[in-house]
């Protein structure tokens, strides 16, 4: 089960996938918020400081890269796990050198994602502790 302190913002325009998820972490024990695009994404990584991002590559607007762009200036990139139905390689590869974790293609497994998630917040964990010790 998650730590109960642990936040993650969900960054899609599909207002289902965001109830799923929303469904699925707040179910695993996580703090979830929403955005339905990049702009009220980067809004809210600064409101609420979440632990993880997972993001919609694809998304009108300001679209993931641009949204990563943006989270990397404020220093955020790192905290990023990014969605694509498309399995576009070079946008992977760009998102990765702005400093996304990883990513998953849609349509995901959800114990996967669940995972995926857990693994990338126990190492922003860790790393707090490494950074306070």
């Amino acid at each position: 089960m998650a730590n109960a302190n642990s936040k993650v913002l969900v960054i899609d325009d599909q207002p289902g996938i965001r109830r799923l998820l929303v469904e699925v972490l707040a179910e695993e024990g996580y703090t979830v918020f929403t955005a339905a695009n990049g702009y009220e994404g980067v809004q809210q990584v600064k409101d609420t400081n979440p632990d993880l991002v997972l993001m919609d590559m694809k998304m009108p607007g300001m679209d993931g890269i641009e949204t990563l762009r943006e989270l990397k200036r404020i220093g955020k990139a790192d905290r990023v796990i990014m969605m694509t139905a498309y399995g576009e390689l070079e946008l992977v590869n760009q998102a990765q050198q702005l400093g996304a974790y990883t990513y998953i293609t849609k349509p995901f497994d959800i114990i996967n994602l669940c995972q995926m998630v857990s693994q990338q917040i126990a190492g922003t964990e860790v790393s707090r502790q490494l950074r306070i010790g």
